[in-house]
């Protein structure tokens, strides 16, 4: 898998710094839970950067222009299968099968309330929030209004996980991530 030729595809397709810095997030917390769950951190890595590769270009077609765009770029099934399935149940029906898939199903949700909840935070950061936090925005419908509960609750579920491992972990690996992502966005 080569992480440079994912970031020139996603570049070319995203141009926002908004989706890039998603894409970075997403892609970096896939990394860290296959390190700690021991699987290929380059391939959850990858599939968690180009996720939303076609969402700027075509929203209208997500996943599936996606997997138009992977094929011809040479990209495996298993990418491709990978990248469709966090879109299950609203632009495709791709199912998450795998532990990699239902973890980016949960997380790619769960990132972005996190990230909204860290900008409202005086350090507009991670690095101090706690789960009970996460739980609190979570439980406010009002908040982050873009970020679907039932997606986060669903993965959670597809991964036998309760909310708070899940929140738990995610938040752990973005904590991790953080400056990361900050760095590579400038």
């Amino acid at each position: 898998m080569d992480r440079e030729k994912a970031l020139k595809l996603l570049m070319k397709y995203n141009k926002e710094k908004f989706h890039i810095q998603h894409a970075l997030t997403v892609g970096v917390v896939m990394e860290w839970y296959a390190g700690e769950a021991g699987y290929d951190k380059d391939f959850w890595y990858i599939v968690g950067l180009l996720h939303d590769l076609d969402f700027e270009m075509y929203p209208q077609q997500h996943c599936l222009k996606a997997a138009e765009i992977l094929r011809d770029e040479g990209y495996g099934e298993d990418v491709i299968h990978a990248v469709c399935s966090h879109g299950y149940g609203i632009m495709v029906d791709v199912k998450p099968e795998h532990e990699m898939e239902k973890a980016l199903f949960a997380m790619d949700e769960l990132t972005g309330l996190i990230g909204a909840a860290a900008l409202m935070r005086p350090s507009k950061s991670v690095s101090d929030m706690e789960v009970k936090s996460i739980r609190k925005k979570f439980k406010d419908k009002a908040f982050a209004t873009g970020c679907s509960r039932d997606i986060i609750a669903q993965g959670a579920e597809m991964l036998g996980w309760d909310l708070d491992k899940l929140f738990d972990t995610t938040l752990k690996a973005m904590q991790a991530t953080e400056n990361s992502v900050k760095e590579s966005c400038q």
